[in-house]
C-alpha cells in the first residue's frame, strides 16, 4: 500500500474509527449540497428524528435545474421550482448557508466552492455529484456521494470507506501551445481506460502539472473520475496559495501563515511509495475530442476513428457499439465532423479562464450558419468577472449567446437539450448516450478552445489554426 502521500496523510488525519469488515469512518471536513441530491437526504433525516450534526460544515448552492435564459422566479418547469424551493426550505430550517440565485455566490457546486476559499488543502469533502474530485485540485481528498451517503453525512459528519491505492499520474515536459488540461485528462483517460482507476486515487505530478494554474488542475480533477479513479489530486503549492490568498472563507493575518505552513506539509513526501505510477509525455498530448460513446474514447484532433483490430478485444464491443449510435465509421477523420450545437460550460470547463480562452478564438469570427452556440458561465462571481473584461461582448458579436450561471447542457437537467440526432461539440466532462437531454443525441467532449473553433466552422477543427503563436 502508499505512504507518505497526501492522500495517505489526509486519510489518516480525519480517521474517527475501524468499522467491523475493515471500512473506515472518515470525518467530512466540508459537505456541499445542492438541488438535486439532498431532498431525499432530508426526508430520511425527518423520518428518523435526526438532526444536521454539523451545519457549519454544510454549503448549499443550486444549479443543476436552474435555467440558464431566465432565472426568474417561479421557474416555468414546476419540478425545478418545487426542488429549489425544497433546497430552501431545509436551508432554512437546519441553518444551512445557501448561495441561492442573486446572492453573488450562486454557482455549479464545484466551481463556487473554490472561488470562496471554503475548498482549502488538507480537507476531506463530500458532494452528492460525482465531479467532486475536482477540488482534489487544493490537495483535498474530495469524494462523490450517493443520496444515502448525503444522509449519512448530514446526520454524523463522516462517512464509511474503505480506503483507496495510489496511483501516481506524472506528466513530463510541458503541453504545447493550444494544448489544455483538458486535452491531457482525455489523453489519459484513453489510455488508462474508463476502468483504469477503479480502486484507486489518482495523484497527478510532474512538471506538466506543476505549470498548469489552479482552474486547469480543477479541469484535471475533476475528470479523473471519468477514469474510473474515485479521486484526484494535485499536492498544494504557490499556485494554489496564490489562489486562495485573500479569498472570503481563507484565512488571514498570523492564521494565513500557520495554515501555509500546515498546508505545505502535507504535500506527498519525496521518498513516499505509490502503488503504481503511469508516465506520460505533455509534449506529445495533441488536442483531444471524443469519438464515442464513453470519455475513454478520445483521438488525437489528427487521428481517425479507430478499427476494431486496432482496439483490444476488450473495448471492441463497447466501440461497435459507438459506431451504431454516433454514426461515426472507422477510418472517419475527426477534424471535420459536423456539428449542430456548441456549449460552453459545465463544472469541468466553465470558469473564467476557459471563457477567456474560447473568446480568444471567437474574438472576430463568427459563428458558422445553423449552428446553435452558447456560453454558461459556472458562477455569478464567474459571469460578473468575465462580462468586466468585456468577453460577454465578444461571444455575443460572434453570435454566440450568453446565459446565466447553471450547470446547462452537460446533463441537460433544465430546459437546454439537443434535440434529435443532433451532435454537440461539448465542454463537458460526458458524453454518455442521451447525456444531454435527447435519447439519440450525440456528444463530442474538447476543451473550450476547440468548442469554439467547432462553432466559427461548423465542424471539428484543429484550435491550432485558428490562435496566434501568443495566444493563450
Amino acid at each position: 500500500m502508499s505512504s507518505g502521500t497526501l492522500y495517505d496523510k489526509v486519510w489518516d488525519l480525519h480517521r474517527v474509527a475501524e468499522l467491523p469488515g475493515g471500512s473506515t469512518q472518515l470525518f467530512v471536513g466540508l459537505h456541499l449540497i445542492h438541488e438535486v441530491t439532498s431532498p431525499q437526504a432530508f426526508s430520511a433525516l425527518k423520518d428518523k428524528g435526526l438532526t444536521v450534526r454539523c451545519p457549519e460544515r454544510t454549503v448549499a448552492t443550486v444549479d443543476h435545474i436552474v435555467p440558464t435564459t431566465s432565472q426568474q422566479r417561479p421557474f416555468a418547469d414546476p419540478l425545478a421550482e418545487e426542488m429549489l424551493s425544497t433546497l430552501e426550505r431545509n436551508c432554512q430550517e437546519y441553518g444551512i448557508p445557501l448561495n441561492n440565485i442573486g446572492s453573488g455566490r450562486q454557482g455549479i457546486v464545484h466551481v463556487i466552492a473554490p472561488e470562496l476559499g471554503l475548498t482549502q488543502p488538507g480537507m476531506t469533502v463530500a458532494c452528492g455529484d460525482s465531479h467532486t474530485s475536482t477540488h482534489g485540485a487544493f490537495g483535498a481528498i474530495a469524494f462523490g456521494i450517493g443520496t444515502s451517503q448525503v444522509r449519512d453525512v448530514l446526520a454524523s459528519q463522516s462517512l464509511a470507506m474503505n480506503k483507496l491505492k495510489v496511483r501516481r499520474i506524472q506528466v513530463n515536459g510541458h503541453l504545447p501551445e493550444g494544448v489544455s488540461a483538458k486535452d491531457l485528462i482525455l489523453h489519459v483517460i484513453r489510455h488508462l481506460g474508463v476502468k483504469g482507476g477503479v480502486g484507486y486515487a489518482y495523484e497527478f505530478a510532474g512538471p506538466a502539472i506543476e505549470g498548469l494554474s489552479m482552474e486547469e488542475r480543477m479541469t484535471l480533477c475533476n475528470m479523473a473520475i471519468e477514469g474510473g479513479a474515485r479521486c484526484g489530486y494535485v499536492n498544494p503549492d504557490q499556485v494554489t496559495f496564490d489562489y486562495l490568498k485573500g479569498r472570503p472563507h481563507a484565512p488571514e493575518g498570523d492564521a494565513w501563515t500557520r495554515a501555509v505552513a500546515w498546508w505545505s506539509s502535507l504535500a506527498t513526501d519525496p521518498d513516499s511509495t505509490v502503488d503504481d505510477e503511469v508516465v506520460f509525455d505533455a509534449a506529445a498530448i495533441p488536442p483531444t475530442v471524443t469519438w464515442g460513446i464513453t470519455p475513454g474514447q478520445g483521438l488525437g484532433i489528427d487521428e481517425t476513428v479507430p478499427s476494431l483490430d486496432q482496439l483490444d478485444p476488450d473495448e471492441r464491443p463497447i466501440a461497435e457499439e459507438a459506431y451504431r449510435y454516433m454514426d461515426l465509421q472507422p477510418g472517419t477523420a475527426i477534424a471535420g465532423v459536423p456539428v449542430d450545437v456548441c456549449f460552453i460550460g459545465s463544472c469541468t470547463n466553465g470558469r473564467l479562464s476557459d471563457l477567456r480562452a474560447a473568446a480568444d478564438v471567437a474574438r472576430g469570427r463568427q459563428v458558422a450558419q445553423g449552428i446553435k452556440a452558447f456560453v454558461v458561465p459556472g458562477s455569478e462571481q464567474v459571469a460578473k468577472a468575465a462580462e468586466a473584461e468585456g468577453l460577454d461582448a465578444v461571444f455575443r458579436a460572434a453570435g454566440f449567446e450568453w446565459r446565466e450561471p447553471g450547470c446547462s447542457m452537460c446533463l441537460a437537467m433544465n430546459p437546454d437539450r439537443l434535440e434529435g440526432r443532433q451532435i454537440s461539440a461539448s465542454s463537458s466532462n460526458r458524453n454518455f448516450k442521451g447525456r444531454q437531454g435527447s435519447a439519440s443525441g450525440r456528444t463530442l467532449l474538447m476543451s473550450p478552445a476547440m468548442v469554439a473553433a467547432a462553432a466559427v466552422n461548423g465542424r471539428v477543427t484543429d484550435v491550432r489554426t485558428l490562435i496566434s503563436p501568443s495566444a493563450s
